[in-house]
């Protein structure tokens, strides 16, 4: 059928454009759900396939570890330190049974009463391990010192590559000296557990290895009687020592009892001792008991210092035996005035004074006029001798170097110019002159050995080391010997230890070091003794000075030699010289 011209193709075109229509109706009418589900699912698919593909080929061997390490434990086993002893093999620190516990990155010790209560209450956090006991207490505190917590600092060093936050490291004194050597290594145990942490078997253990032993030249019992002469000194130290530099006793004061330190919180001081917790020894600004004074404090050795100055005089040959100073009981320099001890306190002088009068009378004026002549370029230059401004080189921390001044120091620090007057004070040891104990107590022992100035030993049978020899001249040493041992008899200054003597009648008798004494019992020997007092003004004329003495004994065949300082206490032969005859009581009566 023939449609015409009318009906052309617009009538087909139309037919294909509605069935276009149609179908794009029918899609609509198709559910979004359709698709959307079985779009997820492959998508989770796809995700959990490259999460396991991720976990097993990727992450695998890690994984793997991490599992291992869950099913097993590593225990370790804290190794005992080593013990430390005194010269006749008394052990001055020992290891008691005890615990540790890590809390908020602090650790704990524990004695094993507190850690029994903890354990009964279900604690299982604690770590056995072996308190330091520290049988002296307060009397060798300085010494030997602590245990405390390693700090942030500390883990900075080189030396410390080797240790955790919670470990435990030596402080102050031996403990802290020879830390490397008494640790030791600790051991571990290798233990499977099961799911929720319990103990299944043991894979396997390496045993701890004890640290090494430390043997000290201290003598204990000595120690005990040092620190007992210096209970009514609220601060000062006292150094014992042969005349080789072993030292045998070293106390400062105020104390502290380094068993509060290491036998957990209940532990409990003696009652007499000054603190009884921990907070009382870190916060005590004053007294600061952790300062070990015998080598770190720094201070005028005043008369001390006489030695020093008469020693470099005789050996530059600025004086000699026969010099003379008629002590005329002051010296006007202008407005300034400069006086002899005897004369402010009496009113008198000692007339004419060689050498060994002024060392015998420590007189003033003498020295002040030897300064003079000496000048202060000589006086330091004589001072370094001795091992002046500079750590002698003890092995305990924290050693101070003193101070040796000049003109160009005073100039640099003081701004100011070196006067006469500074001379005068240096040649008495005053001004800006400082030392430490432990000093004094070398360059004593300089004049009792004749001439040798030896590093301070504190290890039993470790090499003495000289830092210094030929330092006086047999003459000198003469003279000096011959000053000190009249400054310790009637008509010196050390009246204390005037005729001084002891009962103990196994001491051998040989009519120069050792006598009878006359005056008493057959049991008594007299001794002779060599010393020098000193009485040093430091902190304004309101502050009592500072109060020493130094000496050895016997004079001509030396076994020990003290030095006593006493803080703002007053005049070295009331204050200083008391506490050494009480030393010497006890080293002569035991018979050494």
């Amino acid at each position: 059928m023939k449609l015409g011209a009318s009906f052309s193709d617009s009538i087909h075109t139309e037919k294909q454009y509605s069935r276009r229509h149609y179908d794009s109706e029918w899609y609509s009418r198709i559910p979004v759900r359709d698709f959307l589900f079985p779009l997820l699912l492959c998508t989770v698919i796809i995700i959990l396939a490259g999460r396991l593909l991720i976990l097993q080929i990727v992450s695998g061997p890690f994984y793997r570890t991490l599992s291992n390490t869950n099913r097993t434990r590593t225990i370790f086993i804290h190794a005992p330190r080593g013990i430390i002893f005194d010269r006749y093999g008394n052990p001055l620190v020992l290891n008691t049974p005890g615990y540790r516990e890590i809390v908020n990155g602090k650790t704990i010790l524990l004695n094993q009463k507190d850690a029994l209560t903890k354990i009964a209450s279900g604690d299982k956090n604690l770590e056995v391990d072996s308190l330091r006991s520290y049988p002296m207490g307060e009397a060798a505190a300085h010494v030997i010192g602590y245990i405390g917590q390693i700090s942030p600092q500390d883990l900075q060093l080189a030396q410390f590559q080797d240790y955790s936050a919670g470990d435990l490291v030596g402080k102050m004194g031996i403990e802290e000296s020879f830390e490397a050597a008494l640790r030791g290594t600790e051991g571990k145990v290798l233990t499977e557990v099961d799911a929720t942490g319990k103990p299944v078997r043991t894979l396997g253990q390496t045993d701890p290895i004890p640290g090494q032993n430390v043997t000290l030249t201290i003598d204990s019992q000595l120690q005990k009687a040092a620190y007992q002469a210096m209970a009514p000194i609220k601060k000062g130290a006292v150094i014992v020592s042969t005349p080789q530099g072993e030292i045998l006793a070293l106390v400062s004061m105020p104390s502290f009892d380094p068993n509060l330190f290491t036998q957990g919180k209940n532990y409990r001081p003696t009652p007499v001792s000054a603190y009884k917790t921990i907070s009382q020894v870190l916060l005590d600004n004053n007294g600061q008991p952790l300062l070990n004074r015998a080598i770190a404090g720094e201070y005028p050795p005043g008369s001390t210092f006489k030695i020093i100055t008469a020693v470099t005089a005789l050996e530059t040959n600025t004086i000699d035996a026969n010099y003379i100073v008629n002590d005329t009981g002051i010296l006007r320099i202008g407005s300034f005035s400069f006086a002899n001890w005897f004369y402010t306190s009496y009113g008198k002088t000692d007339g004419q004074v060689t050498v060994v009068k002024a060392i015998q009378r420590s007189n003033d004026i003498f020295f002040y006029t030897v300064g003079q002549l000496l000048g202060v370029d000589k006086l330091s230059a004589g001072a370094r001798k001795f091992g002046l401004g500079s750590p002698l080189g003890i092995v305990l921390p924290g050693e101070a170097s003193g101070l040796v001044p000049t003109k160009e120091w005073k100039e640099k620090v003081v701004g100011d110019k070196w006067y006469l007057g500074d001379d005068y004070h240096y040649a008495i040891g005053q001004g800006y002159l400082l030392t430490t104990p432990l000093q004094v107590n070398a360059w004593t022992q300089v004049i009792a050995n004749g001439g040798t100035l030896y590093q301070p030993q504190l290890i039993l049978h470790a090499p003495h080391t000289a830092k210094n020899t030929h330092i006086v001249t047999d003459q000198t040493e003469s003279l000096l010997r011959q000053g000190m041992i009249a400054a310790c008899s009637p008509g010196g200054v050390a009246y204390p230890l005037f005729n001084y003597s002891v009962k103990n009648p196994h001491l051998p008798i040989d009519g120069v070091n050792i006598t009878a004494d006359a005056s008493k019992s057959a049991d008594y020997r007299h001794i002779v003794i060599a010393c020098k007092t000193g009485t040093a003004q430091e902190g304004g004329t309101s502050a009592l000075p500072h109060a020493w003495i130094t000496l050895f004994a016997p004079a001509y065949k030396p076994q020990i030699v003290v030095t006593v300082l006493s803080e703002e206490a007053g005049e070295g032969s009331d204050i200083a010289a008391p506490v050494a005859k009480n030393i010497l009581d006890y080293y002569f009566e035991k018979g050494k």
